[in-house]
């Protein structure tokens, strides 16, 4: 029989890092049967027979959020074997709250007093034996960032579990309450040990409770009679009881330092990044530098690597025989170069050379320096210019960046000891060819049939190729969004949106799924739970998808790269659109009727700066990216079957067959697109490839880049190239825009659906995110379109004028939901 053990505590208690730390790699991550909270179980390391359950943070088992409802339906029905209580040793007195509850359900508790190493900095001492007599449990000290005290806590919660023993009651209420809890105790019917926790909870009122059991006994003689004796109600008066006792027990067991001591480094760092004037300044930065890292540098050169050699022209293994292949490559340029020159000897007006002389002089090899200008195009930049070709020698002090390295008479002699042959990659040192090559060499092997080698290297290698080729860039996104999560720094981000979403009349509470929402927006929009004012959380359902997902990272790198050069200013503005996006909807739908009230309350607790573990920012960036990973799997690799087949397939001449890629035009897909196209011509980019890419993207964000990978890959060019010729600056970021904005991938449309539980509510949600993102995209292009020239003014310019001046007018206008007072009402007030 294995051993159940839960791991439950309030949030940023350092839970999550005792469960990484207990259990390692052997976890496993799925929902709670019937809702759609996250449920986490891990073999403890080194015993598999023991399996934790870490349980949603919570602050106590009262049912006031969804995840306390979870957390105490988990404790009462699976009833575990036992419970490791970890608090938070700095905050140790709002933390005991829940311990003393949890003590009460009659299952062993094993405490673990976290953050020990910053008690002590700080000063601050807890007395551990007093603090087990006071408790009635075993407590033990542990760091779970520093790993000490674990083996400790694991092996006492095993002891614990396999005794079966409940914690034996040490303290006491009230006479009066006592009188009650022990009058409504003895009308259970049900094990001893569990009778506390139940009484107590029928004397609160707990509906919840009283549902989940068949027969509850009467218990409003012990309610009333409480309720006269303190004039209050018995919740309140159960609440008032246990912080009377957490205090007895802080007096007993906690020592603080003395006041006037210099503050802790954690509150010298708020100072700055708190600041009323510099959190928002400091915030930008400080995102920018992680898109800068991500998108620009380190993640950039990551993706450049697995694009041009994984998924590009192969690579050689540690760069053994890559310089001697350059050097090799470069006299085969060089010479071909000389030799097209020769061929075509384009000559301009200042620098004329008499053709027919200079073919006749070099034919009869005499020595003629004789040189002319051949028009060269740059793969990368699609920049075409004029390369000064020699045709006898190169001059010492030619140009090298204008002048060929090689001359006609030096390139005969060149191509006449190679004999023409082409260089391979193969022959320098030890060469890796790339996934495509192969598999390409693989199917040419086994006779495969055209179409299904064109299906697999065309659509599948190439579809999902071109995701996965951005997987890198995500990773270190994934990393760095990691190191913020845990050193402390997004609990101050949300404080700091708070700060400055209640100036707009809007909940701070909304900005805990936009955080949640940077990784995937499912999580997200359930995380709006939380909100408990349902206009809000409605609100907050309809725009947490503004917000880059990790889906839209793969997205943006290539709109950034191909046509921005990689600008890590476009990548960090999508981000900053996102957010701009939720504010600004949020006050313009918290003016309508249908959204109107004040904002939900938002308390948040920030916890002490601390240095994250590399394990845990490397855990959480693997459970992030192998999630995308699986994903490219399964469902971008359908969409790009599909999404192949109808590019490669139609009707040419009345008769249905395959197209090669000069008969793209006919295809199924073409036709679909040029139907609807038409939509998006005042958004600049009204073609059928982008089109499609678009409507693939709801499916899974992640498709338009596979798609694209697709549409634009063929040729001799590459994606980036063909993007880069098929979109403006203007157009490339009006279809960033729309694509970052409309309704997300068909798994958070399920999300928001279950979320609103209404199908008006679903649509008109979708309805919005669409209409915004197509209205946003319009005024992008148009405005940005007459300074760059790619439009010039219109109707569509005056139609983007009048959608500006009607945002300003409904962000700014007067809230006509809110009552203006009377002086009377003022001056009462």
């Amino acid at each position: 029989m294995s051993v159940k053990i839960a791991l439950a505590g309030n949030p940023n208690c350092g839970k999550t890092t005792l469960f990484n730390a207990l259990t390692g790699a052997n976890q496993y991550v799925g929902n709670w049967p019937g809702v759609t909270v996250e449920k986490k179980e891990g073999k403890l390391k080194g015993n598999k027979d023991v399996i934790i359950t870490d349980l949603p943070g919570i602050y106590s088992l009262s049912p006031y959020t969804l995840e306390e409802v979870v957390a105490r339906n988990y404790l009462i029905q699976e009833y575990p074997d036992a419970i490791i209580n970890i608090i938070d040793g700095t905050n140790i007195e709002r933390n005991l709250y829940l311990s003393t509850q949890l003590i009460e359900l009659g299952i062993p508790v094993v405490m673990a007093v976290n953050m020990m190493d910053l008690v002590k900095k700080n000063g601050d001492s807890i007395n551990i034996k007093n603090l087990k007599e006071a408790l009635g449990c075993e407590v033990v000290e542990i760091s779970a960032l520093k790993g000490t005290g674990i083996d400790e806590v694991k092996e006492k919660a095993i002891a614990a579990a396999k005794s079966k023993t409940a914690n034996e009651r040490v303290h006491n209420f009230d006479e009066a309450v006592e009188a009650a809890i022990e009058s409504v105790s003895t009308k259970l019917d049900m094990e001893e040990n569990r009778k506390r926790f139940f009484a107590i909870k029928l004397i609160e009122k707990d509906s919840k409770i009283i549902e989940q059991m068949k027969n509850a006994p009467d218990c409003s003689a012990e309610i009333k009679k409480l309720e006269d004796d303190f004039d209050d109600d018995t919740e309140s008066i159960i609440t008032s009881e246990r912080y009377s006792y957490i205090s007895s027990i802080i007096d007993k067991c906690v020592k603080k330092a003395a006041k006037g001591q210099k503050l802790t480094i954690s509150d010298k760092i708020d100072r700055v990044v708190t600041n009323r004037i510099l959190a928002l300044p400091i915030f930008v930065l400080i995102m920018w530098l992680v898109y800068y890292i991500a998108m620009s540098t380190v993640g950039a050169w990551c993706t450049d690597w697995t694009n041009d050699n994984l998924f590009g022209d192969g690579f050689h293994l540690f760069g053994i025989g890559s310089s001697a292949y350059e050097d090799a490559s470069g006299d085969y340029d060089a010479a071909t170069t000389a030799l097209d020159a020769y061929g075509v000897l384009v000559t301009d007006d200042e620098d004329a050379v008499d053709v027919d002389a200079t073919k006749a002089a070099i034919e009869a090899n005499t020595n003629t320096e004789a040189s002319v200008k051949y028009e060269m195009e740059d793969e990368e930049t699609l920049d075409t210019y004029d390369i000064d070709v020699y045709y006898s020698e190169v001059p010492a002090n030619a140009d090298e960046e204008t002048t060929n390295a090689m001359s006609y008479l030096d390139a005969v002699d060149y191509f006449n000891e190679t004999q023409m042959a082409e260089i391979d990659p193969a022959d320098y040192g030890v060469f890796v060819p790339s996934i495509p090559d192969l598999i390409s060499a693989g199917l040419d092997k086994i006779g495969c049939a055209d179409w299904l080698h064109g299906l697999i290297i065309d659509g599948i290698v190439a579809g999902v190729g071109a995701v996965l080729g951005f997987v890198p860039q995500m990773l270190v996104l994934f990393i760095l969004l990691a190191i913020l999560e845990y050193c402390g720094y997004m609990a101050r981000i949300a404080f700091i949106m708070d700060r400055i979403f209640r100036k707009f009349g809007l909940s701070g509470k909304s900005f805990i799924p936009i955080l949640v929402g940077t990784g995937c927006g499912v999580p997200g929009i359930m995380a709006s739970r939380t909100i408990e004012n349902e206009k809000d959380r409605r609100m907050t359902v309809m725009t947490t998808t503004f917000i880059p997902c990790g889906a839209k990272v793969p997205f943006i790198a290539m709109i950034a790269g191909a046509i921005f050069g990689g600008s890590s200013i476009v990548a960090t503005s999508a981000y900053f659109i996102g957010i701009a996006a939720i504010i600004c909807s949020g006050i313009i739908l918290k003016k309508t009727k249908m959204f109107a009230g004040d904002p939900s309350p938002f308390v948040m607790e920030l916890p002490p700066y601390h240095i994250p573990t590399v394990g845990s920012v490397l855990r959480s960036m693997w459970e992030r990216g192998w999630s995308f990973i699986k994903k490219a799997g399964t469902i971008i690799t359908l969409s790009t079957i599909a999404v192949w087949f109808t590019t490669y397939f139609g009707f040419v001449d009345g008769s249905f067959q395959m197209l090669d890629e000069s008969q793209i035009d006919y295809s199924i897909l073409a036709k679909i697109g040029n139907a609807i196209a038409w939509i998006f011509v005042p958004q600049g980019w009204g073609n059928w490839q982008a089109t499609v890419a678009s409507i693939t993207g709801l499916v899974a964000k992640e498709n338009i880049v596979g798609t694209m990978g697709i549409l634009y890959g063929g040729g001799d060019g590459t994606v980036y190239q063909a993007l880069a010729g098929a979109f403006t600056t203007a157009s490339g970021f009006s279809f960033l825009v729309f694509n970052l904005l409309c309704a997300p991938c068909f798994a958070a449309m399920g999300a928001i659906k279950r979320e609103m539980n209404s199908a008006k509510w679903f649509w008109f949600a979708i309805g919005y995110q669409c209409g915004f993102a197509y209205l946003v995209a319009l005024v992008v292009y148009r405005i940005a379109g007459l300074f760059t020239g790619a439009c010039t003014f219109g109707v569509w310019s005056v139609v983007a004028i009048a959608l500006v001046v009607l945002f300003f007018f409904m962000l700014f206008r007067p809230d006509p939901n809110k009552k203006v007072k009377t002086s009377k009402e003022f001056l009462n007030a």
